[in-house]
């Protein structure tokens, strides 16, 4: 995400990012790194992230059983979530979403995507106008992303450390934003967090798929914030 810079934007320029107006001041982009990925035994799809921003939550990540799971940041289109969702429901690949979207987005290369479908398919895309260090990686069931970080080193720590961890799906993106955050993180600080896995039943009640959906809005140590969290929910939901 980003701290409050004040820019002039012309009316339309950042589409599915609140009530635009011309020549207003307007916020800039959604600087952060995130992880989504897909559990082959488990089914769960999830999405984790961390970033210098207040309710991170609220924007990047969106997921649904058996569909799939998206991070859209940089210069966040919100749009990115439910409409990509849609096309992986109807039958899309995360690849052939991922082009659908960037593909009708003329404001293409402020954008920062991450994408798994139902299948563990992957596909990441970050615009040659994301703020450095921005930059990808595509793995088998996963792909890890960021814009405004230290450099490369938090994406490749990231990868490792998903690669390399132990136990679930929630345990193991976890272990990727404390790696990522270990490499440098988001250059500009820390402040919230996110932790979504979405799984057929997992829900309340097994009423929806929402497993696990907990948010860190504003901490000065988010990512551990979140472990703590995770904890309770574990102590409440025992599974």
């Amino acid at each position: 995400m980003h701290e409050m810079i004040k820019v002039f934007v012309l009316a339309g320029l950042l589409p599915g990012c609140g009530t635009l107006l011309a020549a207003e001041e307007a916020e800039v982009p959604v600087a952060t790194f995130s992880i989504v990925a897909f559990d082959p035994d488990t089914q769960a799809l999830g999405v984790a992230v961390q970033s210098k921003f207040f309710a991170v939550g609220s924007v990047v990540p969106y997921a649904k059983a058996g569909v799939g799971a998206i991070a859209t940041q940089s210069f966040a289109n919100t749009t990115y979530g439910p409409r990509g969702l849609a096309q992986m429901e109807s039958g899309k690949s995360a690849r052939e979403t991922l082009l659908t979207l960037t593909g009708t987005d003329t404001h293409a290369p402020l954008r920062q995507l991450g994408i798994v479908d139902g299948s563990g398919q992957a596909a990441a895309f970050t615009g040659d106008g994301c703020k450095a260090w921005a930059g990808h990686i595509v793995g088998t069931n996963f792909c890890v992303q960021g814009n405004i970080l230290a450099g490369e080193a938090v994406v490749k720590e990231m990868e490792k450390a998903f690669l390399s961890g132990k136990g679930c799906l929630a345990d193991r993106m976890l272990a990727a934003l404390v790696a990522g955050q270990l490499a440098g993180g988001d250059k500009r600080g820390r402040q919230s967090a996110v932790l979504l896995v979405v799984k057929k039943g997992g829900g309340y009640a097994g009423l929806n798929d929402r497993y696990i959906d907990i948010r860190v809005d504003d901490h000065p140590t988010p990512i551990e914030e979140l472990k703590r969290l995770l904890g309770k929910h574990r102590e409440f939901y025992p599974r």
